[in-house]
């Protein structure tokens, strides 16, 4: 049964393309997908910092205005795990292609929508209101886009090569983090007037334009040769979320665990840090989004080396060096963003991006599905990853009131990036290696740690 099920990994279904055509189609539907949802999703970040503070957030204080500004970020993490939760089931129940499609929709729609919104200014205390309800609808696509594409690759991608090719979804991931940060740094050319008065707009409006190149993408995409094959024989279950936590409790708390560290320097590092640049330090915004722009390039360039290097060496050594290593350059990262110097900003995302950050969500897609077994692995992974996300998601916000409370100092951040990396270390370290993981197998009991 495994070797049949292994064939079908590159074979193909009625008029689908075979071999590596499948496959390259297969990633360029990952990436491409991934890369405009998540534009999505990191827009409205850069928006809290730029502008929102002023347009929904009305405060006498512009500080108070951003750390409201945050909390409504973070909701979109709060709500990510019911995502994870209602889209992993259907993934596992009616296929991981059509729920992707589903979750472009809802995202795309969400996004333009904001985009449409009125101001303070116009409608009062409703225009936050709305605002907060659509970045949860916002929460509600992510929490099941990452864990869907992911799955997705590693069903159909080589056994020896799955590091690689799983980590493609975090390529798109940063894609979506470059082109949202261009944008805002073009709309930043502007006028502050202007920008203020319609050209925020823009980035959101470009939404709606991109979910018919989203569908395109994916639904030339065949489905999961896995869940193909569960589907015929019909091996699916009713409940994926209950088999997910009754067959793999341990797996799942280590899921959750290791998404902890990199949910919040990510957006301390690509979020918070505009803030913290053009607040505290009184710098320049294209500073902190220059350096945005080289954070997303590094990732970029960096996601299928270590997904490959995972491939020889294991998933696990590799996590387990990130975590320490943005640790160790917590306190750093913020003498060098104290400096005031430009480049030596841009040197500090750079580091902590290369060594810290790129590593460990490089093999995260191909981590997280080879902790469960296929009947109920989009639900296990979307689920457990989206409960990190929401427990860290609210990490610019922490930044924004640590900081306030320090009197403009960043060193309690650092101090917060230490205890978010050593809870991921716990988790990757009583993880087991899966780079051997049968894929296609319903059951993966043998990567559960003893």
């Amino acid at each position: 049964m495994t070797g049949a099920a292994d064939r079908t990994t590159t074979g193909h279904e009625g008029e689908q393309p075979t071999g590596g055509t499948r496959l390259r189609r297969v990633v360029g539907a990952s990436v491409v997908g991934t890369a405009l949802e998540w534009y999505d999703f990191f827009i409205y970040g850069f928006a809290v910092t730029l502008v929102f503070n002023e347009l929904f957030f009305v405060t006498d204080d512009p500080a108070t205005g951003v750390i409201v500004g945050f909390a409504t970020f973070g909701v979109g993490f709060a709500v990510r795990p019911l995502g994870g939760f209602v889209f992993g089931h259907l993934g596992d129940r009616i296929g991981r292609r059509s729920t992707l499609v589903i979750t472009t929709l809802v995202m795309g729609v969400s996004t333009g929508l904001i985009g449409l919104l009125p101001t303070y200014d116009s409608i009062g205390i409703a225009a936050p209101i709305l605002l907060t309800v659509l970045r949860m609808c916002q929460g509600l696509g992510a929490g099941a886009e990452f864990g869907g594409a992911s799955t997705l690759l590693a069903e159909h991608a080589p056994p020896r090569r799955r590091g690689f090719f799983t980590s493609f979804a975090q390529t798109g991931v940063q894609l979506g983090l470059l082109s949202g940060t261009l944008v805002f740094l073009l709309v930043e050319t502007l006028p502050r007037q202007t920008v203020l008065d319609w050209a925020w707009r823009i980035p959101f409006w470009f939404s709606f334009a991109l979910i018919a190149v989203a569908l395109y993408v994916r639904l030339r995409v065949a489905e999961s040769p896995v869940f193909q094959r569960m589907a015929a024989q019909r091996t699916t279950v009713k409940l994926p979320v209950f088999d997910a936590l009754r067959r793999y409790p341990r797996n799942f708390l280590i899921g959750i665990g290791a998404h902890i560290c990199d949910t919040a320097i990510v957006y301390i590092y690509a979020t918070y840090s505009l803030a913290y640049i053009t607040k505290s330090l009184e710098l320049p915004r294209w500073v902190g989004l220059t350096g945005v722009v080289a954070f997303g390039v590094v990732v970029i360039v960096l996601q299928p080396v270590y997904g490959a290097l995972s491939d020889r060496i294991g998933r696990r050594p590799l996590n387990l060096f990130s975590v320490v290593f943005t640790a160790a350059f917590a306190f750093p990262f913020f003498l060098l963003l104290d400096t005031r110097e430009p480049v030596l900003i841009w040197v500090a995302l750079v580091v902590a991006t290369a060594f810290g950050l790129a590593p460990m969500i490089a093999v995260q897609p191909a981590f997280y599905a080879e902790l469960f077994g296929a009947r109920v692995r989009y639900t296990g992974f979307a689920a457990s990853r989206e409960i990190g996300a929401a427990l860290a998601g609210f990490s610019p916000l922490v930044a924004a009131a640590l900081v306030a409370r320090a009197g403009g100092q960043g060193w309690p951040v650092a101090w917060w990036m230490i205890g978010t990396a050593a809870v991921s270390f716990v988790a990757f370290l009583l993880s087991a290696e899966g780079k051997d993981v049968d894929i296609a197998a319903a059951d993966v009991s043998g990567v559960t740690p003893r």
